[in-house]
């Protein structure tokens, strides 16, 4: 049975990556690493607390010590723990830094000692920086960080790749498109449109709304994170995962405003933030060919998907509602 490790498993993609993991992997152990930071929520996983076949520990990996004595029991790790919120690292990139980095580095450092079998890192499209028209990033495309957020994330992949090449650690790194779905905090933007529309509250649009990007749902990406860990072969992977949903910021707001029967009166344009790329566009071919895989929901379904989530689940939401969230520009006074 293999034993992984999934830290940041009380996250939004983390949490639905461990509900699709234990139902494709029946022979499966999980230890969830969490330090329960502000994008935590055990009700994501309160389903499965009582499971023989999943463990949680609260446990912050900028901490080397505790770090190393979790990495030892297991045989595969996938790294989700991040803090993702650009509008976050603006207000305060030191954060970022210490865990992006320095966590990723501590968790490398653990791998590389207790000869783990498979080092997964959930890295992003941002890495690549904006895409002008017509261009597409792949796997050999340059890195060109815009924001604090991003350029800690393009160090961490960069670490992750010096440990296979250095130490010949097996990694594998997953750069996604915006993830949505269930169990995502109400800061991103898909909750946020959600929630505020329900409210009858304005919906704050950064610049225009022109802004694209190119959305997959949650569950279709968990679905590529399971083919990468299930993989025996190759020692040092890097894959794009794209669905090809690419979309203005501003049409994402009115499919959902649609399916609310909201009017799109709600839309508010606010001033743009600093460095906000304005195209992300990824190649996903290599993904595809090795693995056949496509994603299973369309654009539309999975917005559908996810309103019907959120409105079922008030109970879920409700509770995280805080000024950043209620506010239509937060950050801007911190910037």
């Amino acid at each position: 049975m293999d034993k992984v490790l999934v830290t940041g498993g009380l996250g939004f993609i983390g949490s639905n990556f461990i509900h699709d993991l234990m139902n494709r992997f029946p022979e499966s152990y999980i230890i969830n690493l969490d330090s329960m930071s502000y994008g935590s929520n055990p009700n994501n996983l309160a389903d499965i607390e009582r499971n023989p076949r999943y463990r949680f520990e609260r446990c912050d990996i900028r901490k080397i010590d505790e770090t190393i004595q979790l990495v030892r029991e297991v045989d595969i790790i996938v790294n989700f723990a991040a803090e993702t919120h650009v509008d976050r690292s603006i207000a305060n990139p030191k954060v970022f830094l210490e865990s992006n980095v320095i966590g990723t580095y501590n968790l490398l450092e653990a791998s590389r000692k207790a000869k783990v079998r498979k080092f997964v890192q959930i890295s992003t499209d941002e890495v690549y920086g904006s895409a002008v028209s017509n261009q597409t990033f792949d796997e050999t495309s340059s890195l060109n960080p815009s924001s604090p957020y991003s350029a800690s994330k393009a160090a961490a992949d960069l670490f992750v790749l010096s440990y296979h090449k250095t130490y010949g650690l097996p990694v594998s790194i997953l750069r996604c498109t915006n993830n949505f779905g269930p169990f995502q905090f109400p800061e991103k933007f898909i909750p946020k449109i959600i929630i505020r529309a329900l409210l009858d509250k304005q919906i704050p649009i950064y610049g225009d709304g022109s802004q694209i990007r190119d959305w997959i749902y949650v569950k279709d990406f968990c679905e590529v994170i399971s083919h990468i860990i299930d993989r025996k072969a190759a020692a040092e992977e890097i894959y794009n995962v794209s669905a090809g949903n690419e979309v203005p910021n501003v049409e994402i707001a009115k499919r959902i405003l649609r399916l609310l029967k909201k009017p799109t009166e709600l839309i508010q344009f606010v001033e743009d933030r600093p460095g906000h790329d304005i195209r992300y566009s990824l190649n996903s071919d290599t993904m595809r060919e090795c693995f056949g895989w496509k994603p299973r929901h369309t654009l539309n379904d999975a917005l559908k998907l996810t309103v019907n989530w959120y409105l079922a689940n008030r109970d879920w939401w409700e509770p995280l509602l805080n000024e950043k969230i209620l506010s239509p520009a937060p950050w801007k006074e911190k910037w």
